[in-house]
């Protein structure tokens, strides 16, 4: 099984788990609670734009809980704010107040619901450390995934993309 988490397309051979239901959703759970799920029984993992969804608290039971669901070859896909990216985009002496009040939600998240806060800044030595931490072998970071049409590949400003896309290998 594939397992894609916060997602909400529908994609062949890709099951969806969600907070929220919704047309093509397969599980309902939290990213941080995959009780549902056997250990060692999904081939892949993905979440764009989700983990930094999870309080700091629980970060490190989330990510042993992906890697504990995950096969022995399986891939964890994961894409957050790159926290390094959208500070520089934020500081640059030109930005127009509109891009840094965009980046700010970036950072802090939308707050449309009670869902989407963000409560964990990430970049790559966090979630390197992180991941390592939880037991994952190698950590590739990747331009793109092009496995879905999320915010992995978005780039509002001058076609710099503002997410970290990491392949993390258990």
């Amino acid at each position: 099984m594939k397992l894609h988490i916060g997602g909400k397309e529908k994609k062949e051979g890709w099951k969806i788990l969600n907070i929220l239901k919704g047309e093509n959703v397969d599980f309902l759970g939290d990213i941080s609670d995959l009780s549902q799920f056997k250990d060692n029984s999904i081939d892949e993992i993905y979440a764009s734009h989700v983990v930094e969804h999870v309080n700091q608290k629980n970060i490190t039971n989330t990510l042993a809980g992906i890697h504990r669901v995950l096969k022995d070859s399986g891939k964890f896909y994961v894409s957050v704010p790159d926290l390094d990216i959208l500070c520089r985009i934020f500081i640059a002496k030109d930005a127009p107040i509109k891009v840094k009040y965009h980046v700010m939600r970036m950072m802090f998240g939308g707050q449309t619901d009670e869902y989407d806060f963000h409560y964990f800044g990430w970049n790559f030595e966090f979630m390197n450390e992180y991941l390592t931490n939880a037991g994952f072998k190698k950590i590739e970071r990747v331009k793109s995934f092009s496995i879905f049409n999320d915010t992995s590949d978005f780039a509002p400003y001058s076609g710099v993309p503002i997410s970290l896309n990491l392949i993390a290998y258990k």
